[in-house]
């Protein structure tokens, strides 16, 4: 849900971070992937596709919100995101 109101914030009230925002949504999407897959222990198919879903939901959002534009590219860095958490949870739960 935090994810969620950060991406329809107001570009004025977001934090403002060093980097592109595709690395932000990168990053998120890669940390979601990981706690659902640990957290709740969904298929790596449902998983791939609840937070593309999800990622959808927010660009759809941002394309209603004022001072917010949708991105195909945002739901690109998702999607890469989602595979770089799903690919470490596997790696991670080989190693331990």
């Amino acid at each position: 849900m935090a994810i969620y109101i950060l991406a329809l914030l107001p570009q004025a009230q977001a934090p403002q971070l060093h980097w592109s925002d595709k690395v932000s949504h990168l990053l998120a999407f890669m940390v979601l992937a990981l706690l659902l897959r640990k957290g709740f222990g969904i298929s790596y198919l449902k998983s791939v596709l609840l937070l593309i879903f999800y990622g959808g939901l927010i660009e759809v959002s941002q394309y209603f919100t004022p001072d917010r534009s949708a991105e195909w590219a945002d739901i690109g860095a998702d999607t890469v995101g989602i595979l770089i958490g799903l690919t470490l949870y596997r790696y991670l739960r080989r190693l331990l």
